[in-house]
């Protein structure tokens, strides 16, 4: 799936390597811009409870509601689904010599993680994700003075 950059709040970002070096941290970076894989329960977001919403660590689109996400017993933080599923990419990943479906945000096409097809209903998907690749935004912040949420985008109910 490649998301129409209509589709996404604020339009694509294309940037160089030399300025994603300058945005992101060392871990991030190769994480996010080369595909990489932190270690297994390493991550700051498997284990995290609260409310709030996910969104991509180099441009702030918002991937995942905390409503979508499981324990997997993975290492990683699991969702069911995105927010939007615009706001994703899914790519063919045979890295491994196997065929997996690689996970980008689709505004900037940073690596985020991968998604498979063993995840609990209602999708049956667990879109497992780099906790470096996410930004964890809290429930409380996400409101604006008139009590909407930030990011109105978001069809998922906090």
């Amino acid at each position: 799936m490649v998301a129409d950059s209509n589709d996404i709040p604020g339009g694509k970002i294309i940037l160089t390597n030399a300025e994603w070096k300058k945005r992101l941290t060392p871990e991030q970076y190769y994480v996010m811009r080369e595909g990489g894989t932190e270690r297994a329960f390493s991550g700051k977001y498997d284990d995290w409870k609260e409310k709030g919403i996910y969104a991509c660590a180099a441009c702030e689109l918002p991937l995942f509601s905390s409503d979508a996400k499981f324990d997997s017993g993975t290492g990683w933080p699991s969702f069911w689904e995105p927010i939007n599923p615009h706001y994703v990419i899914l790519r063919d990943d045979y890295l491994l010599f196997i065929k997996r479906v690689e996970v980008l945000c689709a505004r900037c096409e940073s690596h985020l993680g991968h998604v498979f097809d063993d995840g609990p209903p209602p999708t049956g998907k667990r879109y497992c994700m780099n906790s470096v690749a996410l930004n964890f935004i809290p429930k409380n912040r996400m409101e604006s003075s008139n009590g909407e949420s930030a990011s109105a985008s978001s069809s998922t109910d906090l």
